[in-house]
């Protein structure tokens, strides 16, 4: 029997989306890393399975989150966009709520198309990242060739933002696994190396934990604004320049942060989920 799904991105960030909201389909941890594979599979940064919201849940759905190695994640900005856009073609509202593991993230969808989510509060003790011990999170003990005094905070995932001169100049490949199992990062981190344009425009290439280097990182480009207008580099508000687009961020006086941007649907397909392992 063959399974329906969709391969969908916001701005280059791509998914694969199954929707188990009728009954499961058997996507074990094993199977969702073999389809992420980019060689042997559909290929995608993060695997997404839309399932039905928990009793008694605000929530319209719930979506899991696996990255490329199986492995759960919290919170992804740009696959919850993806997603209330798919509830928006299903139901014509324009207002939906996502469940994830880290929370409830309530999204609108305007009239252009884009998609605002609200991706709850920046979260900026030491013990929310988390790091390893007491530490000032504004100006984090790290540094590795050209980088050095981050700025960390958790938006649901943990973050860690390097602020450099020319993001160009700096190769994201070879430093950003170096960092991201660095010692202070007890659950890893997201690293994020931004150059700030404008007070309101950040140019930011994200390597994202167990995923590598993306397009874009809806939660990384919410990290980025969040620690630059603590830095005091830029306002609350910036356009986010990621290698696949822009993503409007703003960082509210609540302290909740939005993301908006653009969705898109690359294709829907069909796959045999037997001819992956269980």
């Amino acid at each position: 029997m063959l399974t329906p799904f969709i391969k969908m991105h916001g701005c280059g960030n791509d998914f694969v989306v199954f929707d188990e909201r009728a009954g499961m389909l058997g996507l074990t941890v094993a199977r969702a890393a073999a389809i992420a594979d980019r060689r042997t599979g559909v290929g995608c940064d993060q695997f997404i399975v839309i399932e039905p919201a928990p009793e008694g849940s605000a929530a319209d759905v719930f979506m899991r989150i696996r990255n490329p190695d199986g492995g759960e994640a919290g919170a992804c900005g740009n696959a919850t966009r993806c997603v209330v856009r798919l509830l928006h073609e299903q139901t014509g509202l324009r207002h939906h709520t996502i469940q994830t593991i880290s929370g409830l993230l309530p999204a609108e969808v305007f009239a252009d198309g884009r998609i605002r989510v609200d991706m709850g509060p920046a979260r900026l003790d030491w013990r929310d990242v988390p790091l390893a011990g007491p530490a000032d999170t504004l100006h984090v003990d790290l540094a590795l060739g050209p980088v050095r005094d981050p700025a960390a905070c958790s938006m649901g995932n943990p973050h860690a933002t390097f602020f450099v001169e020319d993001v160009s100049a700096i190769d994201v490949a070879a430093l950003g696994p170096a960092l991201e199992h660095a010692a202070i990062f007890p659950e890893k981190a997201n690293i994020g190396f931004a150059q700030v344009l404008a007070p309101d425009r950040i140019r930011v290439r994200i390597w994202e934990r167990a995923a590598g280097l993306t397009l874009a990182c809806g939660s990384g480009a919410c990290a980025t604004l969040v620690n630059a207008a603590r830095r005091g580099l830029t306002g609350r508000q910036a356009i986010i320049v990621v290698d696949g687009g822009e993503l409007d961020i703003a960082w509210r006086d609540d302290g909740h942060v939005l993301m908006t941007g653009p969705t898109t649907v690359a294709y829907r397909g069909e796959i045999d989920l037997a001819a992956f392992p269980a």
